[in-house]
């Protein structure tokens, strides 16, 4: 909670002039029953008819005061909830866009979106009804019990008589209500993951006719999320009826009673019904308190939910500068990496990986799914940090290199790379300022003119949230345009032409040797055709480099890739 008081500091004083409205807005609800026992009493027995009037109109001079204040502190709460709330979001947005991918992996992606979403929803709304109704509901209790002191002090202590029972209940409600609501987001979590994994894959789904199966996947975890909120419900919610039931108990109580006060001529009809009309207002703080801690648990489990990605420790720090060593541009030097770090892992993803490239080389990097080209990639990006080795670009030790500084190097197309619900212009750009002659390059570059140029809205075109509205191809191509836009210092394609044709794939790779020659190229791919014409390719198996040369030298020394190439050109060298 430490961390949600810190973005409460900066709206405090508004609170604090909301808060203070709605005082005086329960100050006035808390004197309308006392100006009707009055009337009642002493003012209407006498006869005085303009007496009546006055009493009445500042009777509802009063009521109309206690609505226009209610209504302005509510405003104020929503208002400040909503700020409260807006801060907490752009300041977990871009804690989540700062994790390391092991964070990630750590917290995973849909338990991130439901803590973005429902988590900060939860919080606003704590944020809100804690200002409305947390703030209410005591002072109606303790100002309705001092009162109803002063009107009848024998009525009152049976009231009192039902509040160590309440209290009971509250802190029942406490107690076992954060826990609850805790659970409860972590099946949403799941449910989150559900739902996303099945709208990402839906044409596989539909394909391998899975849509059964996967109904029922979804079936089982919404009746669990279903069962743990209705268990949670159930506890949570109880709460207002039993208070409810005890306190109206003691009304009939206080009816009973006091109308044997009244018969004894021991207390006046007027104080009776404004000591009624308390009860109920006690009656319904004790249920507003009662609500408070209930949705006060769910707001404080996401809270704490929200706090843990918030307090999460910088996972790959930047490092003080070093020497400079070598002249190379890219140079791994003995790195091994596991995605699994723990001190039994059985073998690494990246074992003792060494290779450098000079400034304007191109890399090849060919190997069976699971060997580690794409984790070779991850790390050259810093998105993991080695377990041993180092990893340097121009010299210098990445880690020392502040993220603002390393990845403007990089231009790239990853295997599942995404496109944005927006133009064509702006999935090229990608918010780069990167202007129109350029990026029509870029398009031409990545072979995409052909078919951009049928597009009716040429750069204005819209594309759907993954470019559903394109072939895979085109799609590929859009990618690969967006990487070359900024002509980068180091450009990697991981697997970004599988979709292309063989002639395509070689007119993109002429493109890329006449129009980048000082780019240094990295090219992860399954075809020998895309990375024959490396300065170096590595061919990688289990983490490890089993074979690295010029494709001549390979053909010649390495039977592995001797045989993928034989396997994909007939025998023959395009």
């Amino acid at each position: 909670m430490k961390t949600f008081f810190r973005y409460v500091r900066p709206s405090t004083l508004m609170i604090i002039i909301g808060l203070s409205i709605k005082f005086i807005a329960t100050i006035c609800d808390l004197v309308i029953p006392s100006v009707l026992a009055t009337l009642i009493d002493d003012v209407a027995p006498t006869g005085d008819t303009a007496a009546v009037w006055r009493w009445g109109i500042l009777m509802v001079g009063v009521t109309v005061l206690a609505v226009a204040t209610n209504i302005t502190a509510n405003c104020m709460a929503a208002y400040t909830a909503g700020r409260i709330t807006r801060a907490l979001r752009r300041d977990l947005f871009a804690k989540i866009s700062s994790l390391s991918s092991r964070q990630i992996d750590s917290f995973t992606v849909p338990s991130l979106i439901s803590r973005m979403t429902s988590d900060t929803y939860n919080v606003s709304q704590m944020t809100a009804r804690l200002q409305r109704i947390g703030f209410r509901a005591p002072i109606i209790l303790i100002g309705g019990i001092a009162v109803t002191l002063f009107l009848d002090p024998v009525l009152t202590l049976m009231l009192v008589a039902c509040l160590p029972a309440i209290a009971i209940i509250v802190f029942l409600v406490t107690r076992y209500g954060i826990p609850m609501y805790t659970r409860v987001q972590d099946t949403v979590d799941r449910l989150v993951r559900c739902v996303q994994e099945n709208l990402t894959g839906v044409r596989v789904i539909k394909a391998l006719s899975r849509t059964e199966y996967e109904r029922t996947r979804f079936h089982n975890i919404n009746e669990d999320l279903a069962a743990k909120e209705q268990t949670a419900g159930l506890i949570m919610n109880a709460s207002s009826p039993a208070t409810t039931l005890i306190l109206n108990l003691g009304l009939c109580l206080i009816v009973i009673v006091g109308a044997n006060r009244v018969h004894g001529g021991m207390t006046e009809p007027g104080t009776v019904i404004a000591f009624l009309s308390y009860f109920t207002m006690i009656l319904n703080g004790m249920i507003g308190i009662t609500n408070v801690f209930a949705f006060t648990s769910k707001g404080i489990a996401s809270a704490n939910r929200v706090a843990e990605v918030l307090n999460c420790a910088e996972d790959m720090p930047v490092l003080p500068g070093s020497e400079i060593i070598g002249s190379s541009h890219i140079a791994f030097d003995n790195v091994t990496f596991s995605y699994s770090r723990t001190e039994t892992r059985e073998s690494d993803n990246i074992n003792a990986l060494s290779f450098s490239l000079e400034r304007g080389d191109t890399l090849g990097i060919i190997g069976t799914t699971g060997s580690g080209k794409s984790t070779l990639i991850s790390l050259l990006l810093r998105l993991y940090d080695p377990d041993e080795g180092i990893i340097r670009i121009d010299g210098e030790d990445i880690r020392t290199l502040p993220p603002d500084e390393l990845r403007p190097k990089f231009g790239m197309v990853f295997q599942n790379d995404f496109i944005l619900s927006d133009t064509l212009r702006e999935n090229v750009s990608f918010g780069r300022d990167i202007p129109d002659e350029r990026i029509l390059e870029a398009l031409r570059d990545a072979q995409a003119t052909e078919f951009v140029s049928q597009l009716p809205d040429g750069l204005d075109h819209m594309l759907t949230a993954g470019g559903t509205n394109v072939s895979g191809g085109q799609r590929q191509r859009i990618l690969l345009a967006r990487a070359l836009a900024a002509r980068p210092e180091i450009l990697i394609l991981d697997d970004s032409s599988s979709a292309l044709d063989y002639k395509t794939d070689a007119n993109l790779r002429r493109a890329l040797f006449e129009n980048y020659p000082e780019s240094t190229k990295i090219i992860v791919a399954q075809r020998v055709s895309s990375i024959m014409h490396a300065d170096l390719i590595l061919v990688m198996d289990d983490g490890e480099v089993i074979a690295r040369g010029r494709h001549e030298e390979l053909m010649a020394t390495s039977d592995e890739y001797r045989n993928i190439a034989e396997t994909q050109l007939g025998g023959e060298e395009k």
